[in-house]
């Protein structure tokens, strides 16, 4: 635990700065088209962020000034091995990968600012909420890092769940440890209660101030693979390979939890959840290996989900979902990303689709930006083609939505096609496997 508590690696001069999150037009910036052809892009010359690390700043790509949607902002390439996992943190972007070392970044142009290593590899996923880090590995443990901001970067490792008893010091495994890779996390602000989803077909409960594992169940019939909480009702949500969609409530005074209602709707696996919550409507989504999107609405008096239809227009599986008030963003095994907007009438409108991955998109984050107007949104996404790309995208108002000229370019983004960067052997080899 020492040796783990002084593995933080920082560079020369790095430190925090304070970051507002306002767009200020650069000189020459130009803003990508949604569909953009190739005859129109450039490269930007590559540069290494340092002579140890197995990352480079890939090429930004740009194209004509004729659309004024998204721009890339900063893409990272990881030479060694996938990226799992994202999340974003302040003015911090953390990732982690198949090596014990979990990345900072400084957003939204991924400046390196340290990393901190653990004494397992593997980080699968990572939740950032305030000044504290929670990220799993391939111990199939938790550890929790203090990763408060003051003059620099020096996180602390708080603790490792589940601790080893001190009347078991030869035992291999706790009986509250996951017997297989934890995927997913969850945190509940209110109760203070930390929520992990393993391929072991259980969730955990953990109060995370008492080190305790406060209830451990059996939620589904295969791998979870996400789970999302109502901040308002405690509410828990869990997905599976099982193709079933799960709500769970907590025993008032107890620590155990019961199965309210189980969702589903086609056979296949459910790999994603977004929970959009305000205090009028709260809509749960979920992404399915079918390339659908279902999505239910809370019923304000039962407090039922009623499922309200379906999106589509993704041939392969869709892999994460993110919730940004009324916004959805979605990434696809198809190695497109797209944004929705739901209406106050809840129908919901495709607004743009990026196609600048080469591989499927198996994470996103994301943060909101406002300037008179405008809105902006911050997009991290995450792709098997081992990058880590940074998007500002740009979202007109409501009053500006009724020129006709931006109405006839969001109509434009709507239609569908397959992304062209995907290679032909890779589709061909998709579509011969029933992954439908």
């Amino acid at each position: 635990m020492e040796e783990e508590r002084n593995g933080v690696w920082l560079p020369s001069r790095a430190c925090f700065t304070a970051h507002q999150n306002v767009y200020e037009p650069e000189p020459n910036s130009q803003f990508a088209s949604a569909r953009a052809s190739s005859a129109s892009v450039m490269s930007i010359p590559l540069c290494t962020t340092s002579a140890e690390t197995p990352w480079t700043l890939s090429p930004i790509h740009m194209s004509s000034p004729n659309s004024l949607l998204y721009q890339c902002l900063a893409s990272l390439h990881r030479h060694e091995g996938d990226i799992f996992a994202i999340a974003v943190s302040g003015d911090v972007i953390f990732t982690g990968s198949e090596t014990c070392r979990i990345h900072a970044w400084e957003q939204p142009y991924c400046t390196k600012i340290g990393h901190i290593k653990a004494n397992a590899s593997e980080v699968r996923a990572i939740l950032a909420y305030g000044k504290v880090l929670f990220t799993t590995h391939s111990d199939f443990k938790i550890r929790v890092w203090d990763v408060s901001i003051t003059e620099g970067f020096h996180p602390k490792k708080i603790t490792t769940l589940p601790q080893r008893s001190p009347f078991f010091l030869f035992s291999r495994k706790n009986s509250h440890q996951h017997k297989d890779y934890i995927t997913c996390l969850a945190y509940n602000h209110v109760e203070k209660l930390l929520y992990t989803g393993s391929w072991d077909r259980t969730v955990k409960a953990w109060k995370v101030s008492e080190n305790q594992c406060v209830d451990s169940f059996l939620a589904h019939k295969g791998h979870v693979n996400a789970i999302v909480i109502n901040q308002q009702d405690g509410c828990v949500f869990s997905c599976s390979s099982d193709g079933t969609v799960k709500i769970w409530r907590r025993v008032y005074g107890e620590g155990s939890h019961m199965l309210t209602t189980t969702l589903k709707f086609q056979p296949s696996p459910v790999n994603a959840l977004a929970l959009s919550s305000s205090s009028n409507t709260c809509f749960l989504y979920s992404g399915s290996s079918d390339g659908l999107i279902n999505f239910w609405e809370k019923e304000r008096m039962s407090g039922r989900f009623n499922n309200r239809g379906f999106l589509q227009g993704h041939h392969f599986a869709v892999l994460c979902l993110e919730a940004v008030m009324e916004l959805l963003l979605i990434g696809s095994e198809d190695t497109t990303i797209k944004i929705w907007r739901r209406d106050e009438n809840h129908f919901h409108s495709c607004l743009v689709v990026i196609d600048r991955h080469q591989g499927p998109v198996r994470c996103l984050a994301a943060a909101l930006e406002m300037e008179s107007i405008v809105m902006w949104l911050l997009v991290y996404s995450v792709s098997s083609d081992q990058t880590l790309k940074v998007w500002r995208v740009k979202f007109p108002t409501e009053k500006n939505l009724q020129d006709s000229e931006v109405n006839e370019q969001l109509t434009e983004n709507i239609e569908f096609k397959i992304s062209p960067v995907l290679s032909p052997s890779w589709v061909e080899k998709k579509l011969q496997g029933n992954h439908f």
